[in-house]
């Protein structure tokens, strides 16, 4: 570490920016005595990107230094979690701010239209195919749960996965997943006649449920799997956005911090691939991965046969789906294609589904066909990945999945926002990267066998079913 003002002086003359400091960020230029060269290679990247308010409040040397270099640190942390660092996502903070501000509609040129997919009717010979398939096929698979919230928008101040899945027991939704993945486990293993392995178990959780969720699993003794089944991974948070051009916002209580917020639970992702666990479950011979939510009780009911139609079909990408009414609040699996030839099936979320459709040749908009129902799947956020497509995939993109930003506005003039902003991405945006060669399709149930997640307070949920 640089121990003198000289020799900070020195530093910067070898990184060609002896005079930016002086004139755009005094105070910094005055403490880079207390920085290791790391951490003024990020104090250059800051100010080459126009971070220099960052440093405006700061002290002279010798008043908070320990501040400070706690500063850098999170700077560091911050750049080492998101593909391509900071500069990365400064940059492409302020294409989607640019964006916003200009009302830009992220889907022009494309046309919707109806994808491909297979629809099931519980109890009839095809389900019961497909379910055999599935079960059989869950020998191969590993299961990803997203589980980075809190439960405070329903009242409740815990992890979501230690809420009780149902009422005469009070078992949690955590222990229902591990139970019901060791029954697909014991029973795909009976099928392959004792030819079979532990099915891996990864969960994503958050600086707000990582702890939580690893003493619910210790104190319940993993529920009854074994713990080396089970890995956490933990993500981090993203930077805070004050303005259109993208300028970190600072903590409100720390002027040494930058405001931080989750980015989204599209960051399982880029976690599955750098952890390693991809290549892992890839070597040992698994062929699918597949992603649930938190508090989706009846998902379980739904997966083997699922997985079957994965598996016949093969599938690179399944998203699980159920009946949707025109309009209701979730989005719809749809193919968009471009007017350049490029086409993709993702989830388009229902405030943007229908005027999407009024703006492309549908005067109705989102309305429900002959069947009593919206022609458009809705999206549940449950995916089938076949494993080795989606790690040829994570390799070109490090597992980073296309962002939007959602800024709340001051006023009509998106000169200032009402609070940070942050970019934002979603875990069923994945397929928005993927080739036209790739098969896309999603599997429609049943919403009474595998659909009730704890989503809602009382008021929006009679709300919600109105619309049914």
């Amino acid at each position: 570490m640089a121990s003198t003002v000289d020799s900070a002086a020195e530093q910067l003359s070898k990184l060609g920016i002896d005079g930016a400091f002086a004139d755009s960020a005094p105070n910094l230029k005055k403490n880079l005595h207390l920085l290791s060269s790391e951490q003024v290679e990020l104090a250059k990247m800051l100010m080459e990107m126009g971070q220099s308010h960052l440093f405006e409040k700061w002290a002279a040397p010798g008043v908070d230094d320990n501040e400070k270099r706690a500063f850098f640190d999170q700077v560091a942390k911050l750049n080492s979690s998101y593909p391509g660092g900071l500069k990365s996502y400064i940059k492409t903070a302020r294409e989607l701010l640019a964006d916003s501000k200009a009302g830009k509609n992220p889907f022009d040129g494309f046309t919707p239209s109806v994808p491909t997919g297979e629809v099931l009717k519980f109890g009839d010979d095809t389900f019961i195919n497909y379910e055999q398939a599935g079960v059989k096929e869950a020998k191969n698979a590993a299961f990803v749960l997203v589980a980075g919230g809190l439960g405070e928008r329903l009242g409740y101040n815990g992890i979501k996965v230690a809420l009780p899945a149902e009422t005469t027991t009070g078992t949690c939704f955590l222990q229902n997943y591990i139970e019901c993945i060791l029954a697909l486990q014991e029973s795909s293993c009976r099928l392959a006649e004792g030819k079979c392995q532990e099915i891996p178990f990864a969960i994503m959780t958050s600086d707000d449920t990582h702890s939580r969720t690893q003493e619910l699993l210790e104190s319940n003794s993993y529920f009854g799997m074994k713990p080396t089944q089970v890995k956490l991974l933990k993500q981090e948070k993203v930077a805070c956005l004050d303005d259109n051009d993208a300028r970190l916002a600072m903590d409100p209580k720390n002027k040494y911090r930058i405001q931080t917020k989750p980015h989204g639970h599209g960051d399982v992702h880029a976690l599955l691939y750098s952890s390693g666990l991809l290549k892992e479950w890839h070597d040992a011979g698994l062929k699918w991965v597949l992603f649930f939510q938190d508090t989706n009780g009846l998902l379980f009911k739904a997966i083997p046969a699922s997985l079957g139609v994965s598996a016949t079909k093969q599938y690179h990408v399944n998203s699980l789906a159920v009946p949707r009414k025109a309009k209701e609040a979730i989005g719809g699996i749809t193919r968009l294609t471009h007017a350049d030839g490029r086409s993709m099936v993702i989830n388009v979320e229902y405030n943007q589904l229908d005027p999407l459709l009024r703006a492309t040749g549908f005067p109705d908009g989102d309305v429900n066909c002959e069947t009593g129902y919206s022609p458009f799947p809705g999206n549940i956020n449950q995916l089938i990945l076949e494993l080795g497509p989606y790690m040829e995939e994570l390799k070109k993109t490090g597992g980073a999945i296309k962002e939007f930003v959602n800024p709340k506005y001051k006023d009509a003039s998106k000169t200032s926002f009402k609070s940070s902003t942050r970019l934002e991405c979603m875990m069923q945006d994945y397929p928005k990267t993927l080739p036209p060669s790739a098969k896309v399709g999603f599997t429609v149930m049943d919403t009474w066998l595998a659909y009730a997640p704890v989503k809602n307070n009382p008021e929006d949920a009679a709300k919600v079913n109105s619309l049914r």
